[in-house]
């Protein structure tokens, strides 16, 4: 099954691949391309709002192809661009705001309370599904577990929106996307606690075998005493590093 799959999506990767090499050759930046997308979002947000919902996910389709093209478009760049990376991560927090609160706002018309919370918690799950990643990665490498991140949460919803001729397609795919995105950070709190917490045992345990090493020879020769003293020195330094890390990033 896993060979199928790889095969299927071969044609996909290669359209990517050579789209992306197309917008590299005319040196369009990736952060057009995000931009783009932005504004295609706050659009299918309005459509949305006013209840036509085959149109909204018409318009999310170009933003979800923006967004699919601007990353490894960037990494193509020829340098890093930090302050673009934080205004992408920006802009991508307002798109999906924007799109959530438009389906508020209907919601709330035609008096659908229930799909109105639903819309809720999909968009606090959308928030803190990249919040929680962000956090994390203030103490950790990576933290980049779960399945329904930006681009799977986009995908879900354009069929919901272009479904919306079915029975209650756009309330299901909320349903997932709700289950679904608050799962993916529980699941972040799991990897974060899990990580933090044997890093902390494995700085401990160094510090433990340097101590006892000390023990075992009370008055230890000078050039043994250097040689003990990296290791208590690298535990002292990963937890700075951490620290440090945790402060200049913060919330």
């Amino acid at each position: 099954m896993p060979a199928r799959i790889e095969a299927f999506g071969r044609p996909f990767r290669w359209l990517l691949q050579r789209t992306v090499g197309a917008f590299a050759r005319v040196r369009i930046p990736a952060g057009f391309l995000t931009f783009t997308g932005f504004v295609f979002c706050i659009v299918a947000g309005v459509l949305f709002g006013t209840g036509r919902f085959f149109s909204a996910g018409v318009a999310m389709v170009p933003a979800a192809t923006c967004d699919l093209i601007a990353r490894p478009l960037a990494h193509r760049q020829p340098r890093v661009d930090f302050f673009n990376a934080f205004l992408k991560s920006v802009l991508h927090r307002y798109a999906d705001l924007a799109v959530f609160l438009g389906l508020l706002v209907y919601y709330s018309t035609v008096n659908r309370f229930l799909y109105a919370l639903l819309t809720g918690f999909v968009m606090a799950g959308a928030v803190m599904v990249s919040y929680s990643q962000a956090r994390a990665e203030s103490l950790i490498d990576r933290c980049r577990v779960g399945f329904w991140e930006r681009p799977q949460r986009l995908g879900l919803l354009i069929i919901g929106a272009l479904l919306n001729w079915l029975p209650d397609a756009l309330p299901i795919a909320l349903l997932i996307l709700a289950v679904g995105s608050n799962f993916t950070v529980i699941h972040r709190i799991y990897h974060t606690w899990k990580e933090t917490e044997g890093n902390r045992r494995e700085s401990e345990q160094v510090v433990a075998s340097a101590t006892f090493r000390e023990s075992e020879s009370p008055v230890p020769a000078r050039s043994e005493f250097r040689a003990e003293q990296p290791a208590d020195k690298r535990s002292g330094a990963q937890s700075d590093e951490v620290l440090s890390r945790a402060v200049k990033r913060g919330a």
